[in-house]
């Protein structure tokens, strides 16, 4: 392993943003005990959210055209000065027991180059502890053994060398209520088609019907969403008709009735 600095020696927090006046605050509060640095790489937005990040001094503010979240979160990494980088959305909140082992992690002298850390979600009006919903993902690591990958916006961290997990949680303020569900699925569905389709992928009658219910099965069944109780029913049903949206809207680029959806920001290129 590379000889890290005394320099190095620390804690960066990397948080990409859009728009995030409502969460911004809370989130960086969340982390800003055990930080050295909070790098926000924000996308242009329109609304208080540099203002607001402004007001934290460990807080850097960057600004940079958004082309995917992939591309937009190693940014953010490369912006970074510490060996030790945690990864969150705005949306997302470091608990009082995370923060204490994240903090023991930095100071100590681990072979380990990334940690897991499971992410429990809030979602009308309480916690899911199924549904698929309450994993652990890489979110902690070192900066020079790991990068963001996957398909856009559906993205998640790689590292090379060892890993481990923390016990600790990521709580995650995902949605206002349904609307805000609703809403946030029909924009995520249009950048997973519009990606596919980029790459060559085409309509298909029988995936457009299967697939939803074979996610919806996956979800409230194999994943015990009905251990949530109603909301983990509507969390099947809505990652059904996610899925569902991916695969109908690819008519609509095979049919040339469109080049882009009408929700895609601009900064995504255009169909090949």
């Amino acid at each position: 392993m590379p000889k890290i600095s005394k320099s190095q020696t620390g804690l960066s927090v990397a948080i990409i943003t859009y728009n995030e006046e409502r969460n911004i605050g809370d989130c960086i509060s969340s982390c800003e005990g055990i930080a050295d640095e909070i790098v926000v790489l924000d996308s242009f937005s329109t609304d208080k959210t540099k203002q607001i990040v402004k007001t934290f001094h460990k807080a850097k503010f960057f600004v940079n055209k958004f082309d995917g979240h992939i591309e937009q979160k190693n940014r953010a990494i490369r912006l970074c000065s510490f060996n030790w980088i945690l990864a969150l959305d705005a949306d997302e909140r470091v608990s009082p027991e995370l923060a204490g082992e994240i903090n023991s992690v930095v100071h100590s002298d681990t072979e380990v180059n990334g940690y897991k850390i499971p992410r429990l979600t809030f979602h009308m009006g309480q916690f899911i502890y199924h549904s698929g919903w309450y994993m652990k993902r890489y979110r902690l690591f070192r900066k020079n053994f790991a990068s963001w990958t996957g398909e856009n916006p559906h993205d998640y961290i790689e590292i090379r060398g060892k890993g481990s997990s923390l016990t600790g949680d990521i709580i995650h303020y995902s949605f206002r209520d349904l609307s805000h569900q609703v809403d946030t699925i029909n924009k995520f569905s249009s950048i997973v088609s519009f990606t596919r389709f980029s790459r060559g992928n085409h309509f298909s009658l029988f995936k457009t019907v299967s697939k939803p219910l074979g996610k919806f099965i996956e979800i409230y069944f194999m994943k015990a969403g009905f251990l949530d109780g109603f909301p983990g029913f509507v969390i099947a049903i809505s990652s059904a008709y996610s899925t569902f949206l991916k695969f109908a809207k690819m008519y609509e680029y095979e049919k040339k009735i469109i080049e882009r959806p009408s929700n895609l920001r601009e900064d995504y290129g255009k169909v090949k």
